[in-house]
């Protein structure tokens, strides 16, 4: 397969200017498409800023912030992902939404590799949408993009080699570590990672304790860099519920039921971090 050069991001989310940030800032022209132009806006100003945080703490040179900047386009109709090399779609955790962007996405996608950042949706299925399966993977970064190292590669059952190797790949040159899973709910990161957020929410609601002290019992307890509450606020608690959803929806199993508060906080529109209330204000 052909060295990728051209990538487009579909979602400019939290996930999707950080994935885009880190194509850009390893030499790849990006275009980053949204149906929203505040959005796009937004997306640029954040990559922006977290550029100016990596030179502050001399991880990039100066120059390096316009040279990103400059190779990251911006568009509002999925017709703009015609022509590259790889397409990574990181549009919210929705099904529905996600089926419905990723046909979109294949009737543009030639012969480039077409990508899910999914969370926890089956790539299989995901890839079952699209004329060639063979060509679709899961790549699923991590939140904060630009810092974390990890890259989660998921095979769907029709995936090819070629398509597995190319995205491990392009993942080591962006200076990632690739782990190739397996096409499981939730893959290894959420399957292992959301029931202890869940049980955590679950310890505020039967005030066992507060926010502040739960996360702290985990962080000098057992070594965690964030507490669970503080990273739920961080990923978006309505991403949590939507990963937890699919986990017992999928397993049916009830230790994945999503906690009741969770559910009445993500109602109430306290998402995180994005809404400045989540477990914390901010």
């Amino acid at each position: 397969m052909a060295e990728v050069n051209r990538v487009a991001v579909v979602g400019a989310g939290t996930m999707g200017n950080g994935i885009a940030h880190v194509f850009a800032q390893h030499g790849h022209d990006v275009v980053l498409i949204d149906i929203a132009e505040d959005r796009l806006a937004a997306a640029l100003e954040t990559i922006g800023k977290n550029l100016d945080r990596q030179i502050r703490k001399g991880v990039l040179p100066q120059e390096a912030r316009e040279e990103t900047l400059g190779r990251i386009q911006t568009a509002t109709a999925t017709d703009a992902a015609a022509g590259a090399g790889l397409i990574v779609e990181a549009v919210p955790e929705n099904p529905l939404l996600k089926a419905d962007v990723i046909r979109a996405l294949d009737a543009v996608a030639g012969d480039g590799i077409l990508a899910s950042n999914t969370s926890s949706i089956s790539i299989t299925q995901l890839a079952a949408l699209t004329r060639h399966p063979d060509r679709f993977v899961g790549m699923h970064f991590m939140n904060p993009v630009p810092v974390m190292q990890l890259v989660e590669v998921i095979r769907g059952l029709q995936t090819s080699d070629e398509t597995a190797s190319a995205v491990i790949e392009m993942a080591r040159r962006l200076g990632k570590t690739p782990v190739e899973v397996r096409d499981s709910p939730g893959f290894v990161s959420n399957r292992v990672l959301m029931p202890m957020i869940n049980e955590a929410i679950f310890c505020l609601m039967e005030g066992v304790a507060g926010p502040e002290e739960i996360d702290a019992v985990m962080k000098l307890g057992m070594n965690q860099p964030i507490g669970p509450l503080a990273l739920a606020d961080l990923i978006g608690l309505d991403t949590c519920l939507a990963i937890l959803e699919v986990l017992q929806r999928e397993l049916g199993e009830d230790k994945y039921r999503p906690c009741p508060l969770l559910r009445k906080y993500v109602a109430a529109g306290w998402l995180g971090r994005k809404t400045g209330r989540g477990f914390y204000q901010y």
